[in-house]
């Protein structure tokens, strides 16, 4: 066993070409974003991490729809672009919808982590909820009220906001992150380059998809004003 970063795989190192985003790269990736979460679960209390379970099952249910897809038709979905593309041309599936949904959660994760490295005394519970304001708070908060897609965005809201409330200390996550089970626990720079470069590469990702999706009508990754 490793430092944690060093065992998951890190958006750095996603391959983007002219056709776009490496599928399968990018889900090994996001089976990483769920077994970080995981850690971060796993430094709260019992209440908190059922709080934050539902927030991880969101995630984990839309890996699978892009999953489930990309093993449908491999040859057609080598790029998450490629698959967004070939499932509308046949009309079939869910992952259009699962990839948006998945981009938008990983945003939120990433802004939240950008934060926190931004501002190396703020709490978790506050780099949290200022990146859930810029990311999936706005489209949580623009759905109408009498509506049953307005009833479902307020309950997500409130399950996102109820989790974030319950993160552990800063500290014990950073921890946790640098802890090596074999040996010394990694460095604090070499921890914030990983970060950084894990953020950085998700943030590129995203920007390219938010891009490809609003070009298309596919739907919208963040919130238009």
């Amino acid at each position: 066993m490793a430092p944690f970063l060093e065992t998951v795989k890190s958006f750095k190192d996603v391959p983007i070409t002219d056709d776009g985003v490496n599928t399968v790269a990018f889900l090994e990736a996001g089976d990483g974003v769920v077994r970080m979460l995981k850690e971060l679960t796993g430094l709260m209390s019992s209440v908190g991490s059922k709080a934050f379970s539902p927030v991880i099952n969101d995630i984990q249910g839309n890996i699978t729809k892009v999953r489930e897809r990309y093993n449908a038709a491999p040859s057609q979905s080598a790029t998450l672009e490629q698959l967004v593309t070939n499932e509308n041309n046949n009309k079939v599936g869910s992952a259009t919808e699962g990839l948006m949904w998945l981009l938008r959660s990983l945003a939120f994760t990433g802004k939240s982590l950008e934060q926190a490295q931004s501002n190396p005394s703020e709490e978790l519970k506050v780099s949290f909820t200022k990146g859930y304001d810029v990311t999936l708070g706005p489209i949580h908060r623009s759905a109408g009220f009498f509506s049953i897609q307005g009833a479902i965005m307020k309950a997500a809201g409130l399950m996102f906001n109820t989790a974030i409330g319950y993160c552990p200390p800063r500290k014990n996550f950073y921890e946790k992150l640098a802890a090596n089970p074999n040996g010394e626990p990694c460095s604090q720079e070499m921890l914030d380059k990983q970060l950084n470069d894990w953020i950085t590469g998700l943030d590129t990702i995203i920007t390219r998809m938010d891009k490809f999706y609003t070009k298309g009508r596919h739907g919208e990754i963040f919130k238009s004003a």
